[in-house]
């Protein structure tokens, strides 16, 4: 029976409780640290709904959930469980030499994954629509991409220095243009 170690915001699978219960016992003295086999022990589980948004965020947005988007809060209790424990399924075990050596496998969801470059835009999105404005050689001015988005200035600025740049990871750069105009540039 698969059962699936939560250690923090990280989830992975493992083909036993066993093993699973092996992995939580070697992880750091990290909170929250429970072993889950149904959903009827993740409902069960001293985890608050706070730490449930925490352990969907960690995941979300992040393949296999790339399609699952981050929230600030779930309507109750039962609902984050259900979206939870319908989402984990997902999650292959981890092969049984990784799951044997009590370190965390591979195959869970990684935490805190979409903070690293590897975290794209989903294709046609305004945020790949910016990026690519972005890549460009000669970058992109506020006002260009308040047009390409139909956001307000504030919007957007917010955009680039919370989600692309802390959230993301990417560097963005600003200069000013020999007319005066400020241009934002994505750093490789």
């Amino acid at each position: 029976m698969k059962a699936f170690a939560i250690v923090e915001t990280n989830v992975t699978a493992y083909p036993t409780v066993a093993e699973a219960k092996q992995a939580v016992a070697a992880a750091s003295d990290s909170e929250p640290r429970l072993v889950v086999s149904s959903e009827a022990e993740l409902a069960a589980s001293s985890l608050t709904v706070g730490q449930l948004v925490e352990i969907w965020n960690g995941f979300a947005g992040v393949v296999p959930f790339d399609d699952l988007k981050p929230v600030r809060k779930f309507t109750d209790r039962k609902t984050a469980v259900s979206r939870i424990w319908r989402a984990i399924q997902r999650l292959a075990p981890v092969p049984a030499e990784t799951a044997t050596s009590g370190e965390p496998g591979a195959q869970g969801a990684p935490k805190k994954a979409r903070s690293t470059k590897e975290a794209t835009a989903r294709e046609g999105s305004k945020k790949a629509h910016i990026i690519e404005l972005l890549r460009r050689p000669e970058g992109a001015t506020l006002q260009a991409l308040m047009e390409a988005t139909g956001w307000q200035a504030h919007s957007v600025r917010g955009f680039l220095s919370g989600t692309l740049a802390k959230k993301m990871g990417h560097k963005i750069t600003r200069a000013k243009r020999d007319d005066g105009a400020g241009v934002y540039f994505l750093a490789e």
